[in-house]
Formats: C-alpha cells, structure tokens, sequence
C-alpha cells in the first residue's frame, strides 16, 4: 500500500488489515501504564491510528469522534498514537475528551506493525480507522491516502449501523 506523508511517499512496516479477517492481537499502554490487548476490549470497537494528538488532523479527528461516541451505546473508540500516555492524558484533559480510550504504542509499536501502520522514516502510526465486531472480525479498513488527510467520518458511521450499532439512550 503507498500512503505519502506530506506529499513524500513512505514505507509501512506490517501487514495490511483486511475486511473479513480476524483483527490481530497488540499490546498498548493505557493511561495509567498498564498494558491492554486486543481480548481486554470488547463489543464493537473502532480504533483510529493517529500520528500525534498534538497535530492539527489528529486534534480535530479525535474530537469529532469523541462527539460521535455519545451517539453509540455500544460502541468504544479508541485512539492508538505512539504519544505517551501522559501527553496523551494531558491532551484530552485540556480538550474535554471524555468518550474515546486513548492508549499508546511507544513501547512495543507492536499495533503499528500488526496493523500496517507503522511508518519507518519516522517513528509514528499513519493515519487509518479500523472497525471491530464483537467477534473480533474487521469490518471496515480505511488506510488515509495521506497522512494529513481525515478519514472519512461518514462511512465509518454507517458501517457502524449497518451492522448493528445500537445507538445511546436519550438522557
């Protein structure tokens, strides 16, 4: 797969997720440091790799969906970047970012291989939004041509009730 970063091709190390496949297992950190894999989420999940919380696309992709995640009952987002995680706390405290789970790949980069995200000239995650069924099957995969690029929020959201999304209870 070629994705650019700032117009410049780069090289992504891993394998290239695929509708229909199992999703593949990682080990991040959460914000307390504590590691969580792939078995310690449940239900659906949608997980967007990130560059960098701290960049302008990334700042404003996780605060759309962190709105979006009020609209689903059964759904958790997590955002993966290879901030750490007291930047990424840090973060989502002055931006009143509540509803998605942030966890980071500094340690192992072990998600952005899994995942065929990570980009070897420098060290960060390209930007791609993964759907998961509560069966661990990958149910949509969108890898952003550039890295500066948003992902398409719309489709994300459909696929997400199409298959069976409940949205959250009023109130």
């Amino acid at each position: 797969m070629k994705i650019t970063l700032n117009g410049e091709k780069v090289t992504l190390r891993g394998a290239e997720v695929r509708v229909g496949q199992e999703a593949p297992d990682f080990v991040l950190v959460d914000n307390g440091l504590n590691p969580v894999t792939l078995k310690d989420t449940k239900g659906k999940r949608v997980f967007l790799s990130v560059p960098s919380l701290d960049t302008p696309v990334c700042d404003m992709e996780v605060k759309r969906f962190n709105e979006e995640a009020t609209k689903f009952g059964d759904t958790t987002i997590y955002v993966v970047s290879v901030d750490l995680p007291f930047a990424q706390a840090r973060w989502c405290g002055t931006n009143d970012v509540e509803n998605v789970i942030t966890l980071s790949d500094y340690k192992d980069r072990n998600f952005g291989e899994n995942y065929g995200v990570y980009i070897e000239e420098v060290g960060l995650l390209a930007r791609a939004v993964f759907v998961v069924d509560e069966n661990n099957k990958v149910i949509y995969v969108e890898y952003c041509k550039e890295v500066s690029d948003n992902p398409d929020y719309d489709k994300v959201l459909e696929v997400l009730l199409e298959n069976g999304a409940r949205l959250a209870e009023p109130g």
